[in-house]
């Protein structure tokens, strides 16, 4: 799925909105996770906290009724390339470090962890570690035949 211009802003809007409502300052916020809910009938995005309260949402309308088989590995994949494009942002939440984001479908389960801000961790996903097993399993291979 090839993102329009206005999905990428709807993203970036929707991750200043949680920027907005967790700012940096004297008290920090106690949670490990955002959950962001995608939803492949109606589109919405939603952000949720590690208690399930609602952070923010809004409405992708390019993601409306998509019947993609491979939808949420496609918005892990836009959503992981926009988080770390606003990583200024995204690392700076008044969240105690490290805490995550973490994409979910409409039954709230783990699809798949987006970006991890931490001082000292990244996480590599997507497809940066796609054909990794088989490159492993290849290279196994070669040192066993030596």
């Amino acid at each position: 799925m090839k993102a329009s211009e206005q999905t990428i802003q709807q993203i970036e809007r929707f991750t200043r909105k949680i920027a907005q409502k967790l700012p940096m300052n004297d008290e920090i916020t106690l949670f490990t996770d955002i959950h962001v809910h995608v939803s492949q009938d109606s589109g919405e995005m939603m952000a949720f906290d590690d208690d399930e309260q609602e952070i923010t949402r809004c409405v992708v309308e390019q993601w409306i009724d998509n019947k993609e088989e491979n939808f949420y590995d496609s918005v892990a994949v836009l959503l992981r390339k926009e988080f770390h494009r606003m990583h200024e942002l995204v690392d700076n939440l008044g969240i105690t470090k490290p805490y995550s984001f973490v994409l979910e479908n409409d039954d709230n389960e783990n699809v798949a962890e987006l970006y991890l801000a931490d001082d000292e961790t990244i996480i590599i996903g997507g497809d940066l570690m796609e054909g990794l097993d088989k490159d492993l399993d290849d290279f196994f291979i070669h040192l066993m035949e030596e």
